[in-house]
């Protein structure tokens, strides 16, 4: 399936990020020289996402300024500066900016590097392998081993059929959601107008047999502290010299 729409969820106040949140809004961070929203809006359009909405909260006007300076994708701002929406909450409000084709999520503070060129992207293959007939969501995840700045918590069992639950020992392959994911627009038409964690709609998806995952090709990469900066640098320093 092709899918062209995408939300970014990027209105997180990055509390485990000061000092430097105190400043700056953590989707702006620099990590070797790009903010990390810029490494997940380039992997939308290297996929053919056209428009994305992003979701403002903290230092909206940063935040504003920043994307204002894209073209691809195509920037919709989704506005929370009155009130914080979670990442549920976030998303159904998100959603209604965009038509009824099916959308991909991103979260904005993880990315990935190792990718193989010439061969299909991670996002590309998550919204090819996107069946809306049996599935509410297909998810993005990773093993443990091939993660930076995790925090060692495995999210999700994965069975032979591409199926997910919640992680339980001994069923399935462990594995950490990877923060991308496709969906339909429509799967979220009953959403509360306040504040809500997806979440709710993961459990559902699960007691269902709906929630779908495919694994990451290359390395993970999530920074939620200042001392995971030089971490997850230092990884994508190594991938660098490994291509030159």
């Amino acid at each position: 399936m092709k899918i062209e729409d995408a939300m970014v969820l990027a209105a997180g106040l990055g509390t485990r990020l000061r000092p430097i949140t105190d400043t700056m809004p953590k989707p702006l961070v620099p990590i070797a020289g790009k903010p990390m929203i810029d490494y997940g809006l380039d992997a939308l359009a290297d996929a053919g996402v056209t428009r994305a909405v992003v979701n403002v909260h903290h230092f909206a006007d940063q935040m504003t300024a920043h994307l204002a300076n894209r073209t691809v994708p195509d920037i919709i701002l989704s506005d929370e500066t009155e009130q914080l929406m979670n990442s549920g909450g976030g998303l159904a409000r998100g959603l209604k900016l965009l038509g009824a084709d099916p959308v991909l999520v991103m979260n904005a503070d993880l990315f990935w590097i190792g990718e193989t060129p010439g061969e299909k992207t991670n996002l590309q293959r998550l919204a090819e392998g996107f069946d809306p007939e049996r599935m509410d969501m297909i998810m993005l995840c990773v093993r443990l081993e091939d993660t930076t700045g995790h925090n060692g918590k495995k999210d999700f069992s994965l069975d032979g059929e591409g199926r997910l639950t919640r992680y339980r020992e001994g069923s399935g392959s462990p594995v950490v959601y990877a923060g991308a994911l496709a969906l339909m627009p429509s799967l979220l038409d009953d959403a509360p107008d306040d504040a809500f964690n997806l979440n709710i709609y993961f459990d559902r998806a699960i007691e269902k047999g709906r929630l779908f995952g495919i694994m990451l090709e290359g390395h993970w990469i999530t920074v939620g502290t200042p001392e995971a900066i030089g971490a997850a640098e230092a990884v994508i320093g190594s991938f660098r010299e490994a291509l030159a």
